[in-house]
């Protein structure tokens, strides 16, 4: 369950007076299902909302949730053991103990509220917030001599979709049960409908640099370019390859592309610029219909964002979930 519907759950269930106990993972060894910073609600019938682990934890983790709500309510920290080299031990927890300390907020633009009860731990802290706030992962650091878990709360990551074409429709599609937040921008106002693309965010009747400028590009911007007019394309990528995004990448064959990467060159665009420029688009798949390569393009934009190569994993060496040491 993704983060949101599980702060839905909580908002629900506090605003109905109820008492809950949130459940965070903060640290995993070996290969795990779910990463630090994923997160279970427990309300105190028992009801639970979000996942700690691939199914495996989820009851011992609300039975100890609800002794804790029956309880003084202090946090506690759970340790689960592993019964052989593939499983987890779901009997009981290896023990338990009480972490107590201070909570530091960081926010996107480095302003902070709260803090950890020492000064000198303080300046370290905010440090690892932001720098995993873009790296968009949770983790348990040792800082100054103590242990702090930084829990990275971000909203879905963002999908500019430059064309209002077909493709841009399936992909709007495959974003959002992927989780993402698809945007399509067109100058076209005929094409750039709300009723063509009722899955996007928000649908942006614009040229590129105006279209850019009113959603903002940041590090955690994905960008696809579905459009064959050069005047689209080349005005769309010499704003996005200079900009902050994660990925930019653009439709075409590779002779359009060639032709593509000599007129940007010639507009005065440096060869570093464009060697951040994927395309084509998407994952070797051999797709062709527009639902396959709207997989395609997730495909790829999903591996950058988890620093992969988007190869076949009966092919890849080392663990399916490095999440943790």
């Amino acid at each position: 369950m993704p983060m949101k519907e599980v702060v839905d759950e909580l908002e629900t269930w506090t605003g109905a007076g109820e008492r809950v106990a949130l459940a965070t993972v903060v640290r995993t060894r070996r290969s795990a299902p779910r990463p630090p910073g994923a997160k279970m609600a427990i309300n105190e019938r028992g009801a639970v909302a979000g996942a700690v682990s691939g199914g495996c934890v989820e009851g011992a983790v609300a039975e100890a949730a609800l002794e804790l709500l029956r309880g003084d309510g202090e946090p506690r920290m759970l340790h689960f053991g592993i019964a052989d080299s593939e499983a987890w031990d779901v009997g009981l927890p290896c023990g338990g103990e009480t972490r107590l300390g201070g909570k530091l907020l960081v926010r996107e633009d480095g302003s902070t509220s709260g803090g950890l009860g020492d000064d000198a731990l303080d300046d370290p802290a905010r440090e690892a917030c932001e720098e995993l706030l873009w790296a968009e992962r949770s983790e348990l650091r040792e800082l100054a001599g103590a242990e702090v878990f930084i829990d990275v709360v971000a909203p879905p990551p963002r999908l500019l979709i430059l064309g209002a074409v077909e493709y841009a429709a399936a992909l709007c599609r495959v974003a959002r049960a992927a989780g993402w937040r698809p945007y399509v921008c067109d100058p076209r106002a005929a094409f750039a409908t709300r009723e063509r693309f009722p899955e996007a965010e928000e649908v942006v009747a614009a040229w590129p640099d105006e279209a850019f400028e009113r959603l903002g590009i940041d590090r955690v911007t994905y960008i696809a370019i579905l459009t064959h007019d050069p005047k689209l394309d080349d005005a769309a990528l010499r704003i996005a390859l200079r900009s902050d995004a994660a990925y930019v990448g653009a439709m075409g064959s590779r002779r359009a592309q060639a032709r593509r990467r000599e007129r940007l060159l010639e507009a005065g665009m440096s060869e570093a610029e464009l060697d951040r420029l994927a395309a084509p688009i998407g994952l070797d798949l051999g797709a062709t219909s527009p639902e396959e390569t709207a997989l395609s393009i997730m495909g790829e934009a999903v591996a950058v964002r988890n620093g992969h190569d988007g190869g076949r994993l009966g092919r890849a060496v080392g663990r399916i979930h490095e999440v943790g040491a």
